[in-house]
């Protein structure tokens, strides 16, 4: 059965996947070009050099991602426990972020 917070949806803000907002990747693409390393970058920004390439050149990424579906796409890494207990975590997550009031509603209409 499904749990409540399955309803809500955590949005750009909470997600704990993304490691950089937008106005970091604009800061991020300043700073290159005032001579700023990768390496310095990286470390400033607590992120991989790799992730930072990413940033300041967008087609490397695209490239990577064509490079990945060519050799086959995704490969599956963890076990159907380690998913479950992953999906637990989340909820507890969103539990929180709807107690705290940071949570919103799913809408029909599209992504946050």
């Amino acid at each position: 059965m499904p749990a409540i917070v399955d309803k809500y949806t955590v949005g750009k803000k909470y997600d704990r996947r993304v490691k950089l907002t937008d106005e970091d990747k604009s800061t991020i693409r300043e700073l290159r070009q005032k001579g700023w390393t990768l390496r310095q970058l990286a470390s400033e920004f607590n992120v991989s050099k790799r992730t930072i390439q990413f940033v300041v050149s967008p087609h490397q990424l695209e490239e990577n991602l064509k490079r990945r579906k060519e050799r086959g796409g995704w490969r599956v890494y963890y076990t159907k426990q380690s998913n479950a207990e992953y999906h637990a975590s989340h909820r507890n997550y969103k539990r929180q972020l709807l107690q705290a009031g940071k949570l919103q509603e799913r809408s029909t209409g599209g992504d946050e």
